[in-house]
């Protein structure tokens, strides 16, 4: 698992402190990772390449024609979610890390469920 952004300007920079702060509330420790840009090699070297909003699937998609990714936008794993895409926080305060936080923790667990369904049969790798 990794993360990536379709830009490049924070590249080499660690997450956003008031991300860093929601995660750590909720016992994830963020602090060593970096910001880097999506390139084709993810494109080949993952399964699943997921976005968080429409811009970025589209880029994300056009990115990853030639490789064996499956992109989608993340929050297809929360169908009981009504929102489509995770709104960006940047711009405002803690509350909207904490709500893109949320949707990212539901959209996970619905990820650990489909590729449970789609990948292992009995606990065994098909």
């Amino acid at each position: 698992m990794d993360s990536a952004g379709t830009g490049s300007w924070h590249a080499g920079h660690p997450p956003d402190e008031r991300a860093q702060r929601s995660a750590s509330l909720r016992g994830v420790d963020l602090g060593s990772q970096r910001a880097r840009r999506i390139g084709l090699d993810d494109c080949r070297s993952f399964d699943y390449v997921l976005t968080m909003d429409e811009e970025n699937y589209r880029a994300v998609a056009a990115l990853c024609r030639e490789g064996s990714a499956e992109v989608r936008p993340f929050l297809d794993y929360a169908p009981n979610r009504t929102e489509i895409e995770v709104p960006d926080p940047f711009y405002g305060g803690l509350e909207g890390f904490e709500i893109a936080m949320d949707l990212v923790e539901e959209a996970s667990e619905g990820l650990l469920e489909y590729i449970r369904r789609r990948h292992l049969r009995d606990g065994h790798a098909s």
